[in-house]
């Protein structure tokens, strides 16, 4: 016990939070060129698409000392620390990208489908769901269920589909194939894809609508492959810490180190449950994923939608802020790129912006371009001074004001 109590008395912070804009990257990484992504830049795209971009309380932290990113000022005394980080993990997925941050570095790409999944796959998956298998192909899910509804409604066929991203997509109506239903196949798939075949993510993807007026509902649900090892949450959770995710963190790990999540059906209802839970929870981690940005946005080639969004965020980020307390760490970050300024309507390979604050944060340091995701979740471990993750630097030295306690 006192071994334990000691260690409690050495943590610098009781509570971290962090916000991940999904796929708001911060330009091209180093190696983007191969990945075919060179010249993405999804955030300073955006600004200029849009003539500027309004996000005051993300400039007060620094986010226009980054870089320049039109409508943007650099801050003469950021109120938080500020850089970018490159990824080390292999691709451009959300699951690299969340497992990296938590400092867990996968350096395989998942296995990808440009010509649709093998046909011994797709056999075996309607023999154990019992229904015939529409679509393979790689394809916009808002345009492949309007090109196949009519045989989805008449035969009660599943569609399936992928992406550039590595994605197992089940689609159907809720009123053809219940949503209970449409997960239990996901189940099925999930069970099946593994070794070569592991993709990252089985995805279901009800939708409601007429044909011609079509729309995905909020009930997707994502079924991803369990990390390979331990995660800065798994390490905080052994430690007795309380990890709550919010978004579609827990579906991300797997569930692995979650012990609360909340579903959320859009950003502003991402943002609302955050402003709960940092009114209610004092201790531990909340981990947020805020998507909209990503699948409505990104891979819709909206720029305006886009900025609309960040936005958005921005404005709820002052009433977050207000709720922090000396013993809290905030971080805001990405986990690849989406840009809607380019031809493609795929993840881009990119740079993440991280912004710091907290009680104890000092303002105004230049963080500079960290080598890799998983020094966030060093420096989170660090400062609960639980064991650190098997990547990451911490940079708590530079940002914790000396003598902190």
């Amino acid at each position: 016990m006192a071994a334990i109590a000691g260690m409690k008395e050495r943590r610098r912070i009781r509570r971290a939070t962090v916000v991940v804009l999904d796929s708001v990257g911060i330009g091209d990484a180093p190696d983007a060129e191969a990945y075919g992504d060179e010249g993405s830049d999804t955030l300073r795209n955006v600004a200029r698409a849009v003539g500027g971009l309004n996000l005051p309380n993300m400039a007060a932290l620094g986010l226009g000392n980054i870089g320049e990113i039109e409508g943007v000022i650099p801050s003469g005394s950021p109120a938080g620390a500020y850089g970018r980080m490159v990824e080390r993990s292999a691709g451009k997925d959300s699951i690299n990208g969340h497992w990296e941050l938590m400092g867990l570095i996968h350096d395989r790409p998942f296995p990808t489908y440009p010509n649709g999944f093998p046909p011994q796959l797709i056999e075996q998956f309607e023999r154990r769901c019992e229904r015939r298998v529409i679509g393979n192909v790689p394809a916009s899910g808002t345009v492949i269920i309007e090109e196949l509804i009519h045989d989805h409604l008449a035969t009660g066929a599943l569609i399936v589909y992928t992406s550039a991203d590595s994605v197992f997509q089940v689609a159907a109506h809720e009123e053809v194939v219940p949503v209970e239903e449409l997960y239990r196949c996901c189940e099925i798939a999930r069970e099946m894809l593994t070794g070569e075949h592991g993709v990252g993510r089985v995805i279901a993807r009800p939708f409601v609508g007429e044909p011609g007026s079509l729309r995905r509902t909020d009930k997707r649900k994502d079924f991803s492959l369990p990390p390979p090892g331990a995660t800065a949450l798994d390490l905080l959770t052994e430690a007795g810490l309380h990890v709550c995710g919010v978004g579609k963190i827990a579906q991300i790990f797997a569930g692995s180190g979650v012990a609360e999540s909340h579903h959320t059906s859009d950003n502003t209802d991402g943002c609302r449950i955050t402003l709960e839970r940092l009114r209610r929870q004092a201790e531990g981690m909340i981990f947020v994923n805020l998507n909209d940005f990503d699948s409505r946005y990104g891979h819709r080639n909206n720029p305006e939608g886009y900025a609309a969004a960040l936005e958005e965020f921005d404005g709820y980020l002052a009433e977050m802020l207000a709720l922090l307390g000396p013993d809290d760490l905030f971080a805001i970050t990405a986990d690849h790129g989406c840009d809607p300024t380019t031809p493609s309507t795929d993840h881009s390979r990119e740079q993440a912006p991280l912004l710091v604050t907290g009680g104890d944060v000092m303002g105004g340091v230049d963080l500079g371009t960290r080598g890799t995701f998983a020094d966030l979740g060093a420096t989170i471990c660090d400062l609960f001074a639980v064991a650190l993750p098997q990547a990451g630097v911490s940079f708590a030295p530079d940002i914790f004001r000396p003598g902190a306690a």
